[in-house]
């Protein structure tokens, strides 16, 4: 017992350790004269060690199992992921001297599957349409591995009131800006995890900011939120891993969130292209619907004379998709025309 609890306390201070050396994630300004008294800006949350906005979620994780007796010496762990979420566990897990493994859909991103490999963990890609969580909770259970359960406990292993969470993160950041509390902060859901938190948060500060979900068209968060229901379905697919997801999950919270806002795979990734030209580094799908979110609500403001702070998160590297996303040929294949995309993104832009 006591060799447990050393091994315990070592593994804390380790995440402890790292948490103090990573610096906060830059938030960006960007100022587009089609939107005139309204502040856009973006949260570069790919700017993390494993490059991806999951690496909070994974940290809290990860403490969390360790905290609640789940997690123990000599123990491996096992998640359902996407691909983000698992490149960050995978990386703790290095850490933290433990086995890891991934279990994905087999159309996840190849530069995702190398990476995970990269870093000594083990990715199991299964068809399709087979239910990767069940698949994860099996294979935890046939091996003595602890389930990390991103979608079942985002929600809950984050600490919403505090804690360095993003929500404190960003208002901390535009204390100094001139619009010190956002009109809006828009993000995507995947777990639900970070909607969840940001909803939470600003209703524990009392403040009048609001959160829009942004959502690939016919998302199971867009599904369920329009009649709050639990057992949501999307009623189609998308080629942007991490969000969109197929059905509802535990972690999905829709009353803390205002609005959502779907948008097209075309538009997602044509705000992908343009993201890259404007930042100078390249940002994943879901960033891309985050970005189109914000437009639209900064043209509402707009059209009401109102001035504000639009914020967002750029959630992941866009090289993990050089083989997808940026991929011209990969594209056309899908029945993506980046370039009418593109120029109705530009449209857009344009607009006075």
């Amino acid at each position: 017992m006591s060799g447990g609890r050393a091994w315990l306390k070592q593994a804390l201070a380790s995440l402890a350790q790292e948490a103090a050396r990573s610096a906060d994630t830059h938030l960006l300004r960007l100022d587009l004269p089609a939107f005139p008294g309204i502040r856009f800006y973006l949260k570069d949350e790919a700017a993390h060690p494993t490059g991806s906005l999951k690496h909070r979620l994974a940290r809290s994780l990860y403490l969390y199992a360790l905290c609640n007796g789940r997690l123990h010496e000599g123990q491996g762990a096992i998640d359902a992921s996407s691909g983000s979420t698992a490149i960050s566990e995978a990386w703790f897990a290095r850490l933290l001297g433990l086995r890891f493994v991934a279990v994905m859909p087999d159309c996840t991103a190849p530069a995702k599957v190398r990476l995970i490999r990269a870093l000594g963990a083990e990715a199991t890609l299964v068809p399709a349409g087979v239910d990767t969580s069940a698949v994860a909770r099996e294979h935890a259970a046939a091996n003595g591995l602890c389930y990390l359960d991103q979608f079942g406990l985002a929600e809950r292993a984050t600490d919403w009131r505090g804690n360095n969470n993003i929500a404190e993160s960003i208002l901390e950041q535009m204390a100094r800006e001139d619009h010190p509390e956002p009109a809006w902060v828009v993000c995507g859901a995947g777990t639900g995890g970070t909607s969840a938190t940001l909803g939470r948060y600003l209703r524990y500060r009392r403040l009048d900011t609001r959160v829009c979900v942004a959502e690939p068209d016919g998302g199971a968060f867009a599904v369920g939120w329009r009649t709050r229901d639990a057992d949501a379905k999307a009623t189609r697919g998308t080629l942007v891993e991490g969000i969109g997801r197929p059905r509802a999950e535990p972690g999905f919270l829709y009353d803390v969130v205002d609005a959502v806002e779907e948008v097209d795979d075309a538009d997602s990734v044509a705000a992908c292209w343009w993201l890259e030209e404007a930042l100078g580094r390249r940002y994943g799908g879901s960033s891309g619907t985050n970005f189109i979110a914000c437009l639209r609500l900064a043209t509402a403001m707009r059209e009401r004379g109102e001035r504000g702070a639009i914020v967002s998160l750029l959630c992941d590297r866009g090289e993990r998709y050089a083989e997808s996303l940026f991929n011209h040929d990969w594209l056309l294949r899908r029945g993506i025309d980046i370039d009418a995309a593109s120029r109705r993104l530009g449209q857009a832009l344009a607009a006075a």
